[in-house]
């Protein structure tokens, strides 16, 4: 059976190359499959799979163990997972789900070490008179409070 961390130091390697890429997931089944997903700071191509693939596969001998390899980018619609992730989706609308029960969708401006900035607009009473005034929003929410993040596909 393949060891997990010779194959995870393969990886290390390999994103060492290429520090463009990050790893977002690793499995490595009983059954020898090896499955991981990566993401890069400017988006993930087949070359850069292939890259990745290689790395791991050509330091590998399938005489020794016999195994499959999967290298995926991160989906489209899959949670951010990383902070890299959210520093590469500035600009896009994300649905972030928060501690305590808390659901904002907005638009990411800003990210840091320690949190992250959404802003959208809402419609509040106007202070004086009948009627409605459009607002900016601002939420600054802490990673370790966020349960799970989406950007949201708009066509």
């Amino acid at each position: 059976m393949l060891s997990e961390t010779i194959v995870k130091d393969l990886i290390e390697r390999g994103l060492e190359e290429r520090p463009d890429l990050f790893l977002i997931d690793f499995s490595l089944l009983p059954d020898n499959k090896i499955t991981v997903v990566i993401d890069g700071d400017n988006g993930v191509t087949v070359e850069d799979c292939i890259f990745m693939s290689r790395a791991i596969e050509h330091n590998l001998d399938r005489e020794d163990d016999d195994f499959s390899l999967d290298v995926a980018s991160a989906g489209a619609t899959s949670p951010l997972v990383n902070k890299r992730q959210y520093k590469k989706n500035i600009g896009r609308t994300l649905e972030v789900k928060a501690n305590p029960d808390v659901n904002i969708e907005g638009v990411l401006t800003e990210v840091d070490d320690i949190e992250v900035t959404l802003e959208w607009s809402a419609k509040e009473p106007k202070p004086v008179g009948k009627g409605k005034t459009e607002v900016i929003k601002q939420a600054k929410i802490k990673y370790e409070d966020i349960l799970e993040a989406k950007v949201i596909i708009k066509f």
